[in-house]
């Protein structure tokens, strides 16, 4: 599937881009993945992008496990077109304190691409598949707290972070909530 724009804005130099598209397809310098606090990559989004980039990915993960929810890992790609995937682990619905949980696992998802110097950044609805989060409060959370990373950073390497979905209704979700900021921005004005 060729990855289709549907909605960006730009905060502190940084275009944030929603994409329906195939996150494992981007060439970025790095993919974030849904990830559980084992790192077992068997499903979901994990088990597309260890199908697609190859074993190793699974290999370097199961050397990091345990992640804690909110926290973050990087492994290389393997075959991917990126050069890094940051393995987030997002709330669980259900299991208390989710929102707070889920914000986390952005910043800390950012946190390891500013440690890494990436340019460019794919990003999914953390949580919002099999953890069960809803997608339009989940895209929502993400949306916030990536604007408020990037405006507490504006000196990051960041310059592109493409929301990115395979389903079109989270993808757009995504670009709702992009659409939503980028008119709060400019009444802001």
């Amino acid at each position: 599937m060729a990855p289709r724009t549907l909605a960006t804005h730009t905060v502190a130099g940084c275009t944030i881009t929603a994409v329906l598209g195939d996150l494992t397809e981007l060439q970025v310098d790095a993919i974030v993945n849904a990830a559980n606090g084992a790192l077992a990559h068997g499903g979901g989004l994990a088990g597309a992008i260890v199908r697609r980039g190859g074993w190793v990915i699974q290999e370097e993960s199961d050397r990091l496990a345990p992640v804690l929810p909110g926290d973050a890992a990087t492994t290389g790609a393997g075959a991917l077109p990126c050069r890094w995937v940051i393995h987030a682990v997002g709330p669980r619905w259900g299991d208390g304190d989710e929102e707070h949980t889920l914000r986390l696992a952005v910043r800390s998802s950012l946190a390891e691409a500013a440690r890494l110097a990436v340019r460019s950044l794919g990003l999914p609805a953390i949580s919002t598949g099999i953890f069960g989060y809803p997608k339009r409060e989940g895209t929502l959370v993400i949306v916030d707290e990536l604007v408020r990373w990037l405006e507490a950073h504006p000196h990051s390497t960041l310059r592109d972070v493409r929301l990115t979905a395979f389903d079109a209704q989270t993808a757009g979700l995504f670009a709702a909530a992009v659409e939503a900021r980028a008119a709060g921005s400019a009444g802001e004005a």
